[in-house]
């Protein structure tokens, strides 16, 4: 059976910087970035707000997904990130309700 996956969203509180990646676990993943134990880019430009996520049958999918969004313009990779959050807000609260316990206990926003 395929594993899942998830093609993802972040950018700095400014959203002047954005990055694009791939997991199959959503919130174990930006949970490390929000921490600081992202990739050494987002540790960089302190990127940790998560704007857009979308799940995929399997990571095959969302792999594939993922090379064609970092392929993309800002602006449209903006505009993606709109048809699911309009006003570009952190959704981590969202994808945090989803978790397990103990995982969160230190997060602090």
């Amino acid at each position: 059976m395929s594993k899942k996956g998830y093609l993802y969203i972040l950018s700095n509180k400014h959203r002047t910087v954005y990055y694009t990646g791939v997991t199959s676990q959503l919130l174990e993943r930006v949970y490390d970035h929000r921490r600081g134990r992202g990739c050494h880019f987002t540790k960089k430009y302190n990127i940790r707000e998560l704007l857009y996520y979308e799940e995929f049958p399997t990571m095959l999918e969302a792999i594939q997904a993922e090379k064609r969004v970092k392929r993309w313009k800002q602006a449209w990779k903006i505009e993606l990130i709109k048809t699911i959050n309009p006003e570009m807000v952190d959704l981590w609260s969202e994808v945090s309700t989803l978790g397990q316990p103990g995982l969160l206990d230190d997060e602090d926003g």
